[in-house]
């Protein structure tokens, strides 16, 4: 049984993405699709697809690589966890490496990156970065 959903999601991707995988399958819930679905739009991965049904449905994310080969996700940092939430107001939502990575928020108007919340001046709780 998984304790951090979220952590468990993230990191499959980081492992995967690190040992050049195209393709992982992880435990379908909404707020997973919602993430990958935020991360799609942000660039980290290539593609998402639900599959099964009722209590075997599964996420398939795509990775994404570079002409090179380089993975798009280089890295990822959980930020709230189950024991200890963060809550970043607006003025506490800062740029992850520069601009170069991005920090995914729970707001009241869904999932966004840090950049979307600064634009729509909303804060929320800080569920990991990537880069």
């Amino acid at each position: 049984m998984v304790n951090d959903p979220v952590g468990d999601f993230i990191v499959r991707l980081a492992n995967a993405s690190a040992v050049n995988k195209d393709t992982v399958s992880v435990p379908f819930s909404n707020f997973k699709l919602a993430i990958a679905e935020k991360l799609k739009e942000a660039g980290y991965i290539a593609g998402i697809e639900k599959k099964g049904k009722k209590v075997k449905k599964t996420i398939d994310v795509t990775l994404k690589y570079s002409e090179s080969g380089e993975a798009a996700i280089q890295g990822v940092k959980r930020v709230s966890k189950p024991g200890r939430r963060l809550y970043r107001s607006v003025k506490e939502v800062h740029p992850v490496k520069y601009g170069h990575g991005a920090l995914i928020l729970t707001t009241p108007k869904g999932i966004m990156t840090d950049a979307e919340a600064r634009k729509n001046k909303i804060g929320g709780e800080a569920l990991f970065q990537i880069w």
